[in-house]
């Protein structure tokens, strides 16, 4: 629940004497202070339970006999004065979305087939974002075409009419011999065989290919799109380019379905999405050029992230708070890991490219069964207008759940719906430049950005640098994916222990040193196991980085604010196939780029501020202050464990919280994946100090009076 905006609740800063207003100075005030106290306290994780208003039996005991004692006073007051009006109304308090999810189930039958429903779309999106490594991958050992000697076996053509390069010295001196990929000789074959020459002299003149290029098909066993339009050589670049292309649908898609998702809903949103993804998919199949290809991929590049994340959000909007860890973890690190596994395998055993983009794009067709299926966002519905939707489907939670509700829940969650929609209409006057107006802010805001595209391109980089790490390709994704299990793992079981700041700095510089290691060792088993350790690493430091956004920005932007970090973020994995391209050059700068990128996005984190235990910005105010008089070395798993009768004794935030008009809003607009996937964001951490320190101080109050 959300302080009343008409209401001024005292402040008591600990540790610092303060006299309390002459009107509290007799039971009655007290009396209703205490009232106050149980409607608009939250609990602050930092310091105690993350329940809101919970106390000890001996605290319930006193806020009963203070509770009779306002009452006494009450009625002893109204009998005085003859039975007049009470000298004041107290407002009805605010009933937010999350309030009634207790009373219809948090986590019951309906959310666990919501739940379940989840993993056709991370399929999807494991799918979308992966399958054109499989598309456009090129087997390591590819020649010239030389039709003339097409009735020689391959060795007799390569001995022939390919150049010999050695590396590490030279033939006579154990140098490691390979063919060259992109240079034949240049010389007329049919006299050389006339001649009945059957080896090479390294002393001919070369060229370029000229009739195609011969592949090795030992590693990859099956033609793929690079191969049949021959994108290798000085063409290796097409390849990287439509990835970058894919990425920049990303970016006009996240755009475009962004605005449908506002203007017309989710669920439109989340179908039209996966609707063209599944048509441009299956349209690559039948391209004749690279340009066909790529406006193809482009629009592909419309639903990815698009055709899971929204799904994502909507389950999360329904699941209740202390649900949401766990379906926001794992339904990454069981669906969508299994799905990034099983493709590769997919692959393998169709060894079909234009039949592998069909089976893998044809399952987005099942998202025009979305609005049968999935309810649309009461949140959404809400900010239409249309509380009475919105109530439709939670009695639709109710009968699955087989919960029974008091109507005067939904009619008081009603009311509150008409004042939150006026209040928001304050907070629409904010836009993401407001993050850019005040220093504190500003900074804060250049290093999220700078943070997320160096976690971004890293882990994209990682992703598709799996072909030069010396393995097989297929069995080496598969690891490489696996890791998103033990990743999601460790951060349900540390982010709110350890922080959000050194995990974050933590990991990323950990990817940094894994990868930069990887270098320093021969290519092979090792060096591979180094890189997907540097994988790993990034995994987390990735499902840290939108929550850890969400949190630092003020509630007023933050759906603008972490919208525009994500889109950052598609920028940066723009660049992220070049990186991957440097491998052409040497199979080591791919690593060494990740790993510089990583330590630095790593370090730049030591210069945000710790989240835990901290209040969350509400208004530009509070995200200016945020953070002030925090150290670099705060660490909080090492902070002293607070017991109630101490909290009484801790410093505070600088900054002044601001009134329930700026903090209400997240009930009515759309909530954002790092929001729902931040357990503090889910346990409206809004309390100066906790209810039961200010609970105590009542107490002590009423004994004086």
């Amino acid at each position: 629940m959300t302080p009343k905006p008409q209401e001024s609740i005292p402040v008591v800063h600990a540790g610092e004497e303060q006299d309390m207003p002459g009107s509290l100075n007799n039971a009655s005030s007290l009396g209703n202070l205490n009232h106050n106290l149980k409607l608009n306290g939250f609990i602050n994780n930092g310091f105690v339970s993350d329940c809101p208003a919970q106390s000890d039996s001996k605290n319930d005991q006193q806020t009963k006999e203070l509770e009779l004692k306002d009452k006494k006073n009450a009625k002893n007051t109204g009998s005085n004065s003859g039975g007049g009006a009470p000298t004041g109304v107290q407002e009805k308090p605010i009933v937010d979305f999350d309030d009634l999810l207790p009373h219809v189930g948090e986590f019951g039958r309906y959310q666990k087939i919501l739940f379940l429903l989840m993993i056709p779309f991370a399929f999807f999106v494991a799918f979308v974002y992966f399958s054109q490594i499989f598309i456009t991958i090129v087997p390591e050992e590819h020649w010239c075409w030389v039709p003339e000697l097409e009735h020689l076996s391959v060795e007799e053509r390569r001995a022939l009419a390919i150049p010999v390069h050695y590396e590490h010295g030279t033939e006579f001196d154990d140098g490691t011999a390979s063919y060259s990929k992109c240079a034949m000789y240049a010389v007329n074959f049919t006299e050389v065989l006339a001649n009945n020459i059957r080896k090479a002299d390294p002393s001919w003149p070369t060229q370029s290919c000229k009739n195609g290029w011969e592949y090795n098909f030992t590693d990859v066993p099956y033609r793929t799109a690079a191969t049949d339009f021959e994108w290798v050589c000085e063409n290796a670049y097409l390849s990287t380019l439509s990835q970058s292309i894919f990425f920049v649908g990303a970016i006009v898609g996240g755009l475009l379905f962004g605005w449908i998702a506002d203007r017309y809903g989710r669920i439109p949103a989340l179908a039209g999405c996966n609707v063209i993804g599944f048509v441009a998919g299956v349209a690559t199949a039948f391209v004749g050029n690279f340009w066909q290809f790529a406006l193809c991929r482009f629009l592909v590049g419309f639903a990815f992230d698009n055709c899971f994340t929204m799904m994502y959000i909507l389950v999360l909007e329904y699941v209740g708070p202390k649900w949401r860890t766990f379906v926001a973890n794992m339904s990454i690190a069981l669906f969508f890991t299994t799905a990034s596994c099983a493709l590769p395998w997919i692959a393998y055993y169709l060894a079909n490219w234009k039949l592998f983009a069909i089976v893998t794009s044809a399952p987005l067709a099942l998202a025009i069964l979305t609005p049968w299926l999935v309810p649309e966002s009461a949140r959404w519905l809400v900010s239409q207008g249309k509380v009475d939707q919105a109530i439709t489907i939670l009695k639709k939670f109710e009968k699955i759940n087989k919960k029974t509700v008091d109507p005067k829940v939904y009619q008081d969650f009603s009311e509150s719906c008409v004042r939150l929609q006026e209040e928001e209409a304050a907070n629409s006057s904010y836009s993401v430049l407001d993050l850019f107006k005040t220093p504190r802010l500003r900074n804060i805001t250049i290093l999220l950005i700078a943070i997320w595209m160096a976690i971004s391109l890293v882990f994209d980089g990682h992703v598709r640098n799996v072909g030069s790490l010396g393995l097989d390709l297929f069995f080496t994704f598969t690891v490489a994916a696996a890791t998103e299990l033990p990743a999601d793992t460790f951060l349900t079981l540390t982010l709110d222990r350890w922080g959000r700041r050194w995990l974050a700095c933590g990991t990323m510089v950990a990817s940094g040193v894994f990868s930069l290691l990887a270098t320093t060792v021969p290519v092979g088993a090792l060096s591979a196991t180094l890189a997907i350790l540097g994988r790993f690493s990034v995994n987390i430091s990735y499902n840290i980085g939108l929550q850890y956004a969400a949190e630092l920005l003020p509630t007023v932007v933050r759906a603008q604010g972490v919208a525009f970090i994500h889109i950052m973020g598609y920028v940066a994995s723009i660049v992220a196939p070049f990186v991957v391209y440097l491998s052409h050059i040497s199979p080591s700068l791919p690593l060494i780029v990740l790993g510089v990128l990583g330590i630095f996005g790593g370090l730049l984190s030591l210069m945000l501020p710790e989240t835990l235990g901290h209040d969350l910005p509400q208004t530009l105010a509070d995200g200016e202050e945020f953070g002030r008089g925090q150290k670099i070395w705060d660490f909080p798993c090492l902070a002293k464990k607070i017991n109630d009768d101490e909290v009484d004794d801790l410093p505070v935030e600088r900054f002044t919280r601001a009134t329930s008009k700026t903090s209400v809003g997240a009930s009515l607009r759309a909530s954002t994946r790092g929001e729902l996937r931040s357990s503090m964001l889910n346990r409206s951490i809004r309390s100066r100090v906790s209810v039961r320190s200010l609970q105590q101080r009542a107490d002590q109050m009423t004994a004086c009076v």
